[in-house]
């Protein structure tokens, strides 16, 4: 380990003084790509000059300890329980920034948000999480856009894809796919009878065209006029976009842009990401359709989270964490959550290396 953090130490100096090069300015291409390299070195850079330092340290106190001098011998001898703490830790730190990362822990997000069982209520709450997710990437200044969203007379949502744009996007959200499982008492029940309905997320890592290659030929591409509950989103013209893609059976729409050619985007957009999205769970050998190992059925049974609002809680129950703060987490306050979750993950990737 120690030596993988001194090899990654020396190309981060290397680059170091290469930046420092005069003919590397006038090279913008190299010098964007050496900039590049080293912001993604850089934690590991700063691993290996701190482990050194401890080293260094432990080196100087290790000779002091059988000393004449009992006072000096007695300072050796903190200093070197504090060094070794020290390096205890800085290697704790470094196993876990040398795991393999996830490929797609930077990139932007496909969010879809379908009502589960529960009919109006699901959807009601449905509306709720896009409305938490919207807080949410506003709080990490990413952009969210909506791309295709069916609306109930209600306000509610049956179904929403939006595009979540911003370094580390998926890092962060790919936690949240699951069903989602609240607990209240609806406005339109009357006898104040707690209702128990579900909502189902899926979380997509963006598909960039080279990512997956798409044949014309199985297109299906059907053009229709755009509208909504209510009469919202009405469109005169043939803008809406239905994309389906005949070997997979997918179908996609597309409804939130006046504009076909937007909309026409936008569906591939997404049809990409499921795509890769199925061919990644064939190539794993899960589940024939990733979105559905991901959301489940939408059963009242199936959940990852429960929202409860006559008590004012959220459980999360793959790490068995209950928040009594419900009010902030509807409102986007959700990274204790996600940070116990990426943390278990951490866990678990450290347990498989120690095993592998």
């Amino acid at each position: 380990m120690l030596d993988k953090l001194m090899q990654i130490e020396a190309r981060y100096a290397e680059i170091e003084q290469l930046l420092t090069d005069g003919a590397v300015y006038a090279d913008p291409p190299r010098m964007t790509k050496l900039l590049k390299e080293q912001k993604e070195l850089s934690p590991y850079a700063r691993a290996a000059r701190d482990i050194k330092i401890c080293l260094d340290r432990e080196s100087e106190a290790l000779p002091l300890i059988d000393g004449r001098d009992p006072e000096l011998r007695e300072l050796a001898r903190e200093q070197l329980e504090e060094t070794r703490a020290e390096l205890e830790r800085l290697y704790a730190e470094a196993r876990i920034l040398l795991l393999p990362r996830d490929p797609d822990d930077d990139k932007s997000v496909i969010l879809e948000i379908r009502g589960g069982a529960g009919g109006e209520e699901a959807a009601l709450f449905a509306a709720a999480l896009l409305r938490l997710y919207a807080m949410y990437a506003e709080k990490r200044r990413w952009k969210m856009e909506i791309m295709n969203l069916n609306e109930t007379e209600l306000g509610g949502v049956k179904e929403v894809s939006a595009m979540i744009e911003g370094v580390g996007a998926y890092a962060r959200l790919k936690y949240e796919s699951g069903v989602h499982r609240v607990q209240r008492v609806p406005d339109t029940e009357a006898s104040g009878r707690i209702h128990t309905s579900t909502v189902t997320v899926a979380v997509l890592p963006e598909a960039e065209e080279v990512d997956v290659e798409i044949n014309p030929a199985d297109l299906e591409i059907d053009t229709y006029r755009s509208g909504g509950a209510g009469g919202q989103h009405v469109n005169k013209t043939e803008s809406a976009i239905r994309v389906t893609h005949k070997p997979s059976g997918l179908v996609v729409e597309c409804q939130d842009e006046r504009s076909q050619h937007k909309n026409r985007d936008r569906a591939m957009k997404i049809l990409r990401s499921r795509l890769l999205d199925l061919e990644r769970q064939r190539a794993a050998a899960a589940v024939a359709s990733e979105r559905r190992s991901q959301v489940g059925t939408g059963d009242r049974s199936e959940r990852v989270r429960t929202y409860n609002f006559p008590q004012g809680r959220m459980t999360d129950h793959r790490v068995n964490l209950t928040l009594y703060k419900l009010d902030a987490v509807m409102n986007g306050d959700i990274d204790e959550i996600i940070d116990a979750l990426s943390a278990q993950a951490q866990t678990e990737r450290l347990r498989a290396s120690d095993n592998g």
